[in-house]
């Protein structure tokens, strides 16, 4: 059903698929949008080793949600970032590209713990996670992408 890396030898494994979406704190979610058009928004995530789903929050209104509700298919894609190589003026990166499905999370009990979880990437200030949480808390919603199809590669810029 999904297509294979086309570049084999530029293939990262499954382990450094697995670190660097445990890793980073961001990528680009693709829906499909309003009249079939793709739209891909930076979002952050937190990626929950124990279930291997990728877990992204969002209000209850907007072009996301309403894309979300018509068509359960994403992709979701990071990159590493990069490094430039003594000598060379292009970047050398990894990315990885998540292919799934989206199933909405409702048990307000999960939602919080893995809001705090998400927060936890970004500040270790409890008290400020926990303020978040009472204020914003009731009106996030919460959703996971299943995979289906993670892949990696190795990117040359040159």
């Amino acid at each position: 059903m999904f297509r294979s890396l086309s570049r084999v030898r530029q293939q990262l494994s499954e382990a450094e698929c697995l670190e660097l979406l445990r890793t980073r704190v961001r990528g680009v979610l693709s829906v499909l949008g309003d009249d079939g058009y793709p739209y891909g928004m930076p979002i952050n995530y937190y990626y929950e080793p124990e279930d291997g789903k990728l877990y992204f929050h969002t209000g209850k209104t907007g072009h996301r949600s309403d894309a979300i509700s018509r068509c359960d298919k994403a992709s979701f894609c990071l990159t590493d970032g990069g490094v430039q190589l003594p000598g060379d003026w292009f970047l050398t990166f990894r990315s990885v590209i998540v292919f799934g499905r989206i199933e909405m999370i409702e048990d307000r009990t999960r939602i919080y713990e893995i809001a705090r979880r998400l927060s936890r990437k970004f500040t270790s200030d409890e008290d400020y996670i926990e303020r978040e949480i009472q204020q914003s808390g009731p009106g996030t919603l919460m959703f996971a992408l299943v995979p289906e199809q993670i892949t990696g590669k190795r990117v040359r810029e040159k």
